[in-house]
């Protein structure tokens, strides 16, 4: 999904509404799910991004079978300790090391599993007993503090070096809350709703509150060598973040820190509203387009949070992002970001839906339906309690 032909159902899901597939692109969608499907048996890695998880998403997406065999398949690769994954081979992590985020940990599995409940009576029942385990293994991973909950993206356990957090919603305690929150409802576990609460009372912790919204820094100790101290997308800043309230919303959570999880969404969105962006204001700030890491995923949270909420002002950022894509687009339908730090800064374009061009014109497709009065919603793992 994140950077392979799988980001394409995505985009199939969002011309679905504006239209009927064409002949090609039926072809297509029959052609995904056939190489999706042949490789369950023998696919070891679990993540939204790539894995597993990620193959849930874009089956379900395109309305095909398969969710049941991956469901099965995640019970057959589970260890003690959950899923282990190839990236925590290296010497600084302890052997059965595994994540806890919502990307490439066991929050992964506990969306997907959510995601599975949703889509049919033949993966319910399995997705309930996965997402319930993948629940209690992340209960035995948090940290109790005496400002609330936390969870590290690899626990303190498994590795020989001081962990560094990544507390926003994509490597962190936000997405890890959003997760826990969503599971208490849906399993009908109030303890995690209370958890989950309890973990956002932490995050709160973690940034600052002002009049320019709130904000948590993307890497926490910060140094110079990690860039910009705060970011405003959907991996590790404000956009992605708000999810996480809207998930507490959703669970009715009446407060955190004093105020309604409505409130702190709205202090996010300010954050990434009063940032700058979509300004490049220096080398290295806002050098991306994509879903994952720039201008078309904070576009959507701000569709998202206007076709729940109603306030005009997020239609209008959420406008202001579209036209921000369509000026960066090259004529020939693909966008190019910048690392400022490389030789040749312009970058290559990708097809994929969270660095690429399948994302960004689902965004654009879906901010055109909008505009002309079409307001229906693409839910996915990753958004649809923020659209109830």
């Amino acid at each position: 999904m994140h950077r392979g032909i799988g980001g394409l159902a995505y985009t199939l899901e969002e011309i679905r509404l504006t239209r009927p597939w064409t002949t090609s692109e039926n072809e297509l969608a029959a052609a995904i799910g056939e190489r999706l499907r042949a490789a369950i048996p023998t696919t070891t890695d679990t993540t939204f991004f790539d894995g597993l998880v990620s193959s849930i998403g874009v089956l379900t997406a395109l309305g095909q079978p398969g969710t049941s065999a991956i469901l099965a398949r995640l019970e057959t690769i589970a260890t003690g300790n959950g899923w282990p994954e190839s990236f925590l081979d290296e010497p600084r992590y302890a052997p059965g090391a595994v994540a806890n985020d919502v990307t490439l940990g066991t929050g992964a599995i506990l969306l997907g599993s959510l995601w599975a409940m949703r889509h049919g009576p033949e993966t319910s029942r399995p997705g309930s007993e996965l997402a319930n385990r993948a629940v209690d293994l992340l209960l035995g991973e948090r940290e109790e503090l005496p400002t609330g909950v936390n969870w590290e993206f690899v626990s303190r356990r498994f590795r020989s070096d001081e962990a560094t957090a990544m507390p926003n919603f994509s490597h962190g305690l936000a997405g890890i809350v959003a997760a826990l929150a969503v599971a208490g409802v849906d399993l009908g576990r109030p303890e995690l709703i209370e958890v989950a609460r309890r973990g956002a009372e932490h995050l709160v912790t973690l940034g600052i509150t002002d009049d320019r919204g709130f904000r948590v820094p993307r890497v926490i100790p910060w140094a110079k060598r990690h860039g910009d101290e705060y970011t405003f997308n959907w991996c590790h800043g404000g956009a992605g973040t708000a999810l996480t309230f809207s998930a507490l919303e959703y669970a009715d959570v009446p407060q955190i820190a004093g105020e309604t999880p409505r409130t702190w969404h709205s202090r996010c969105l300010d954050g990434v509203r009063y940032s700058g962006i979509p300004e490049r204001l220096h080398p290295g700030f806002w050098d991306n387009d994509g879903r994952c890491c720039g201008t078309a995923g904070v576009g959507d949270t701000f569709l998202d949070a206007w076709q729940h909420n109603g306030a005009e002002q997020d239609l209008e950022f959420a406008v202001l992002m579209g036209d921000t894509l369509v000026d960066h687009a090259y004529p020939e339908g693909y966008w190019r970001f910048l690392e400022h730090t490389a030789p040749d800064p312009l970058l290559p374009p990708g097809p994929g839906w969270m660095q690429g061009a399948a994302g960004i014109a689902a965004f654009l497709l879906r901010l055109e339906r909008a505009l002309a009065g079409d307001q229906r919603p693409v839910a996915r793992m990753d958004n649809w309690w923020a659209l109830t």
